[in-house]
């Protein structure tokens, strides 16, 4: 069940089903947070977003680690997989699970421009 067409928000995090995937492509139902800015996302009917996973020992060097806590309600620690970046039709999101802090925001637009400028 999906969540409906609604506003998504940049630092968002939400449950997003990835299936069907490719290869390495990250695969199953899994959070992953919004990227795109509002202003974009009223744009086009994708919204951008990077893929988290709990698996700590998969992080590398540019990854950023997320720590749960009231906001981002996420289960467990994260890894933000920041190399992963992909975008979804809305109907692949199945709910919000929370919300990252402006520093998690920074930390991202920051590899962006290191990595896309």
């Amino acid at each position: 069940m999906n969540i409906g067409k609604r506003i998504f928000k940049q630092g968002e995090i939400f449950l997003v089903d990835f299936d069907p995937s490719i290869g390495h492509e990250y695969q199953g139902k899994r959070p992953a947070i919004v990227i795109e800015s509002e202003e974009q996302i009223k744009k086009t009917n994708l919204i951008t977003v990077i893929p988290l996973t709990s698996n700590l020992e998969n992080k590398m060097a540019d990854d950023i680690l997320i720590v749960r806590n009231n906001n981002n309600k996420l289960v467990n620690d994260s890894i933000i997989k920041v190399s992963n970046i992909c975008s979804f039709d809305y109907l692949r999101f199945i709910n919000k699970i929370g919300v990252v802090d402006i520093k998690i925001i920074r930390q991202i637009k920051d590899y962006l421009k290191k990595h896309f400028a």
